[in-house]
């Protein structure tokens, strides 16, 4: 009775194990597949400055010429989120009331009439800002403030300030930790609140704030490494202070000559840094990102997504022939889109149709080690494939030693 009852449990054993492998596997590969197809709609960018007082103009000077990058580039104020711990503009000290300069010659005013600041002063939080990223605000915020991206958005995070060792300072009385971002990506990731990430840091040992991001289509890149500091590019005797960091003049250098109709990749952007001319070691991490650099536009994160419609001919606004050749061609194509997802479904019925053949013509066994085979062929991934290999094996293993006591 006893040989009986561990015979009927070490069979029980082997269909759970192969139910737990089918299933599993199933759920891993349309999970994959679901992110990678995932299309690119739209862009979004968070411009964070995290520092107050006047001494600090540079950081509000540095995030307002990415600002004023990205909306050249074609992002518009509605996906723009913009954080800035001090209004330097309308500082007693400032020589120029309402203007903020990244330049000593003073051509370009940053703070014109088309800034839309979501988060100003005391706003600017570490608590708020992973609300942003997150999308766990409170139900009075306005949807100006928030973050309404999707798992077809590419996000560009863009922070500065004074950072040290796996942290950056907001207001000068908290910090952001290296785990804190960390953790707030992996929710956004969880939530799919982004295809992909691109994470810009202009502060003292940047490097260090990207060791705890495990997040996949997360690309990062800082201004310095651990034990190395960020420094300001030049001074504007007339400010009488600092108006703008080295590695983002450098960055703003690099954007001045494109527009968004460039194709320059990313690879050129983070070879454009020269390590002398900023007197510090730019660093990227590029290990939980899918794509070559080579191949991603820089206008991926600092531009627009622009839709193109392919026509036959040129357009004509008025013309009613043209107007029902179109239709003509959109109701064919629909046709025919709709012809290729019958051709899925009858070709997914077949299958399972056969599989019931199969199940039939077999025995119970025969046929749990048939679909075992069947999910194995489909694995492209040799590691999954080992690592359920494994979860199968062992409990057998186990269970084998048990009986042959």
């Amino acid at each position: 009775m006893g040989r009986l009852f561990r015979f009927k449990a070490f069979l029980f054993l082997i269909c759970a194990a192969a139910h737990l492998f089918c299933n599993s596997n199933a759920y891993s590969s349309s999970s994959v597949s679901s992110s990678s197809t995932t299309m690119h709609t739209n862009n979004w960018a968070v411009l964070v400055c995290t520092s107050r007082f006047w001494f600090n103009y540079r950081h509000m000077a540095n995030t307002l010429s990415l600002y004023r990058t990205v909306k050249r580039l074609g992002i518009p104020d509605e996906r723009i989120i913009l954080m800035l711990a001090d209004d330097m503009a309308c500082n007693p000290r400032n020589k120029y009331p309402a203007q903020v300069f990244n330049n000593e010659n003073h051509r370009l005013n940053l703070y014109g009439d088309n800034v839309e600041v979501d988060y100003r002063g005391y706003e600017v939080t570490v608590e708020n800002f992973l609300r942003v990223l997150t999308g766990r605000h409170e139900a009075a915020v306005p949807r100006s403030k928030r973050l309404l991206s999707d798992e077809g958005s590419h996000i560009l995070l863009y922070m500065t300030g004074h950072g040290g060792d796996e942290f950056l300072k907001f207001q000068d009385n908290e910090e952001l930790q290296s785990h804190d971002l960390a953790d707030a990506v992996k929710q956004m990731k969880e939530k799919q609140r982004f295809k992909e990430l691109l994470i810009m840091v202009d502060t003292c040992q940047a490097a260090t704030l990207f060791s705890q991001l495990h997040s996949p289509g997360v690309l990062a890149i800082g201004s310095s490494k651990k034990g190395e500091n960020s420094y300001s590019h030049h001074l504007d005797t007339d400010v009488g202070v600092s108006v703008v960091d080295r590695f983002t003049f450098y960055t703003l250098a690099f954007f001045e000559k494109l527009n968004m109709y460039d194709n320059a990749s990313l690879s050129s952007l983070f070879g454009s840094y020269n390590p002398n001319m900023l007197m510090s070691t730019s660093y990227f991490r590029t290990d939980l990102y899918q794509r070559w650099l080579e191949e991603v536009p820089v206008t991926d994160f600092f531009g627009s997504v622009m839709e193109t419609i392919h026509t036959v001919s040129a357009y004509r606004a008025f013309s009613g022939k043209n107007s029902d050749e179109d239709r003509i061609k959109l109701s064919s194509d629909q046709s025919v889109g709709l012809e290729k997802r019958r051709t899925l479904v009858s070709s997914n019925v077949q299958d399972q149709i056969n599989d019931s053949n199969t199940k039939d013509q077999l025995g119970v066994f025969e046929y749990l080690w048939y679909t075992i085979l069947n999910k194995a062929e489909k694995i492209e991934d040799a590691d999954i494939l080992v690592n359920y290999g494994l979860a199968i094996i062992l409990p057998l293993v186990a269970v084998f030693t048990w009986l042959s006591h």
